[in-house]
């Protein structure tokens, strides 16, 4: 199962990514988690020091080798500089699983107390003026878009904050979204925002409240939010500890935040898979890339790499290219 954080910034959505992925991994399920936020917070939030968090090789540096791989023999893709980040699979192209041996995992993942982690790498100098962050996040959108992911695994990923998350397609390669919401107007607000953006597109969609200190706070939520609304993080002794460096095991959490992630991942496991919808939208999100600037860009027609016969999903699997 593919699962986003989003929300405002500071609201903490990396914090419950980690916390999520790691009572997860506690519980012996498979876990890969994907720092796709500007700000890479994730791998400090899951217990990892930041110097050596900043050493491992990212995503983001491994682009054209990712595109290169992916590409596979997939006929419909003229060259590897013609792949873009939403470019879907077709017939020939490599598919990922959530547990595989191959280059983009062997340089770019690393298990931290059992949670598989990848980042897309931050925003660095030499980018100041000349990039946009959104071609480094384009390395997660082309991995999800070649995913095929089991019920029982879970791909969480930590998405950029506010409204960023839709400047690319890569808010619809999810099973579910959870959009961590503060009791505050502002939070409020980008929960809307995000409503409104996703409306179209059969988002799945539940609100997490986070830092509720008291019941006026969840009643501020559930009468802005509604439905919603799934649960309710509170002020947690474990969470504090661990943003003043002194994280602790996944056990130790309170009982109560522990329910929260529970009722998270009941939310998960209970959200229908829909592979055609996902190569749809894939499909739809790439129509309108290419001609947005794609083809300009590539000097081709992009539509024709769409793969009129081909569904992403777990009937893929025997076919992939090695």
């Amino acid at each position: 199962m593919k699962i986003a954080f989003v929300g405002k910034g500071g609201a903490g959505k990396t914090t419950l990514t980690a916390l999520f992925s790691r009572q997860l991994a506690a519980q012996g399920r498979t876990v890969l988690a994907l720092d796709a936020d500007i700000n890479q917070n994730l791998a400090v939030a899951l217990g990892e020091d930041a110097g050596d968090a900043a050493s491992h090789p990212t995503l983001g540096e491994q682009l054209d080798e990712i595109k290169e791989y992916l590409r596979g023999d997939n006929r419909r893709i003229s060259a590897t500089a013609a792949m873009v980040k939403t470019t879907p699979p077709g017939r020939g192209s490599r598919l990922l699983r959530v547990v595989d041996d191959n280059p983009i995992y062997r340089r770019c993942v690393r298990d931290l107390d059992g949670v598989r982690l990848a980042a897309t790498g931050g925003f660095a100098e030499s980018d100041l003026g000349v990039a946009c962050y959104h071609s480094k996040v384009g390395a997660v959108e082309l991995i999800l878009n070649h995913l095929v992911d089991a019920d029982d695994e879970y791909v969480v990923v930590d998405m950029t904050a506010g409204a960023d998350a839709f400047a690319s397609g890569l808010f619809t390669r999810f099973d579910r979204t959870f959009v961590v919401c503060e009791p505050t107007i502002r939070s409020v607000g980008v929960y809307r925002q995000y409503l409104e953006y996703a409306a179209d597109y059969e988002v799945a969609v539940s609100v997490v409240g986070n830092k509720i200190a008291d019941e006026t706070d969840e009643a501020f939520l559930r009468e802005q939010v509604g439905a919603d609304l799934l649960a309710c993080f509170g002020v947690s002794r474990h969470v504090r500890a661990a943003e003043q460096g002194r994280p602790g095991p996944i056990d130790d959490l309170e009982p109560a935040g522990r329910a929260v992630l529970d009722a998270m991942r009941e939310a998960v496991d209970a959200t229908p898979r829909d592979w055609a919808r996902f190569s749809r939208q894939a499909a739809r999100f790439h129509l309108r890339n290419a001609r947005a600037w794609a083809n300009d860009r590539t000097g081709e027609d992009l539509a024709a790499q769409i793969d009129p016969e081909f569904t992403l999903g777990p009937a893929m699997l025997p076919a992939l290219s090695r």
